[in-house]
């Protein structure tokens, strides 16, 4: 216990706030992983120390671009037709899959499904649009909508 104090005081500056040991365990290992992570991803730090000042700045935050990539080190895993795939993102913006790089998510999903695939959307980094009505849920809409025009409401009850 004695270690993971001194552990503790040594990436914190100051005094554990309590003695439970998972707690303490759980907050270093954290905090080790912020540590490596700055070394790996500087860039990460500044943009989001340009988006803080931006904030205070105008009260408001820009969109992010789309072109959001996840952090070099990531690993993506999709199941696909009962069969697990894994990329890893490298640190040069490419991505890892089975021994090859590939420079797009897109192409990897469409190397697995043998079509074309918005990769984000694959991978599951980006949210399904909302879905189009389908011919069948159209008919619905129309059919309820002709139900609702067919029974008006009027002050003395029910017309129809």
């Amino acid at each position: 216990m004695a270690e993971l104090r001194a552990l503790w005081q040594r990436l914190h500056g100051g005094e554990a706030p309590n003695n439970n040991r998972q707690f303490l365990e759980r907050r270093i290992a954290y905090r080790l992983q912020e540590v490596e992570y700055r070394k790996v991803a500087p860039d990460v730090l500044d943009r989001n120390k340009r988006r803080i000042a931006r904030l205070v700045e105008t009260g408001t935050l820009k969109k992010r671009d789309r072109d959001h990539r996840p952090a070099a080190g990531t690993l993506l895993t999709r199941e696909y037709r009962g069969i697990a795939y894994k990329v890893v993102v490298t640190a040069d913006g490419q991505y890892d899959f089975e021994g090859r790089l590939f420079p797009s998510l897109s192409m990897i999903a469409r190397e697995i499904t043998g079509t074309r695939w918005s990769g984000p959307l694959f991978f599951g980094l980006k949210a399904p649009s909302t879905p189009k009505p389908t011919a069948k849920s159209r008919a619905r809409l129309r059919i309820s909508a002709h139900r609702r025009r067919r029974f008006r409401l009027t002050a003395d009850g029910v017309s129809g």
